[in-house]
C-alpha cells in the first residue's frame, strides 16, 4: 500500500520516515540502505552515550580542605599567650610607675666612678719603649766620632793656597785687598776681628761661604 503525500503550494515538502533510507548515503557499499542506516544510527547513539558518560582523565576539581589548616589552634594559642605576657608586663610597669610617683623612688642613677681606658697601660709601655730607644740613639750619636778630619782639610787648603800664590802673576793678597776694600768697611766689628786673626792667606773655604 503506497502512501500518497498531498503537496500544498507554499509549504516545504516533507519526506515520510519510510522513504528516508532512500536518501541516505552510506560510507561503505551496502546491499540494504534501510538496515545500514539503522545500524549506523545505533552505533552513533552508542557513541554519543559513551561521550556523555565519559569521565575526565585529569582531576580538575578543587583540593579537599582540611579544618586544621583553616583553623590553626596552635597559632591562636601562642598569640593568646603572647598577649597575656605583654599585658602582665604592662601591669607590672604601671605598678612600678605609680609607686615611683607616690614615693621618691628607690633607684640611684648617680655614678661615682673614674673613667678608665682599657689600653692606657699598653700605651704607657709603648711610650716608655719609644723614649728609651730615642735615648739610646741620641747616646750613640753623641758618642760617635767623625770620620773626616777637619784639621787635615785645613792643612791641605793652606798648601793649596801656597801653591796658588807661587804660580800666580800678581800677589794674591794685594788683589784681595784692592777688590774688598769697600765691603770690608761695611762689615761688623766681629767680622773685622775674624779677618785680622785669620789673614788673607789662611782663609778657609767654609769662611768664604759664610761671607
Amino acid at each position: 500500500m503506497k502512501s500518497c503525500d498531498t503537496k500544498t503550494p507554499g509549504q516545504p515538502q516533507t519526506v515520510s520516515p519510510m522513504m528516508q533510507h532512500l536518501a541516505y548515503q552510506p560510507l561503505l557499499p551496502t546491499g540494504n540502505k534501510y538496515l545500514q542506516q539503522k545500524w549506523d544510527k545505533a552505533s552513533y547513539d552508542l557513541h554519543r552515550g559513551k561521550v556523555k558518560s565519559a569521565k575526565p582523565t585529569i582531576n580538575t576539581t578543587p583540593p579537599k580542605t582540611y579544618s586544621h589548616l583553616a583553623l590553626k589552634l596552635k597559632k591562636e594559642k601562642l598569640e593568646e599567650e603572647w598577649t597575656r605576657k605583654i599585658q602582665r608586663e604592662n601591669n607590672m610597669l604601671m605598678e612600678k610607675i605609680s609607686h615611683i610617683m607616690r614615693t621618691t623612688g628607690g633607684v640611684d642613677n648617680r655614678n661615682y666612678y673614674d673613667r678608665r681606658s682599657l689600653g692606657k697601660e699598653k700605651r704607657q709601655l709603648e711610650l716608655l719603649r719609644i723614649t728609651k730607644d730615642n735615648q739610646m740613639i741620641l747616646f750613640r750619636l753623641s758618642q760617635c766620632r767623625p770620620h773626616y778630619n777637619v784639621r787635615s782639610w785645613h792643612e791641605d787648603w793652606l798648601k793649596t793656597v801656597k801653591v796658588m800664590d807661587s804660580i800666580a802673576r800678581y800677589p794674591r793678597g794685594a788683589n784681595l785687598q784692592k777688590g774688598q776694600e769697600k765691603p770690608i768697611k761695611k762689615r761688623s766689628d766681629c767680622d773685622k776681628e775674624q779677618k785680622i786673626s785669620a789673614g788673607p792667606t789662611t782663609q778657609s773655604p767654609a769662611s768664604r761661604v759664610r761671607e
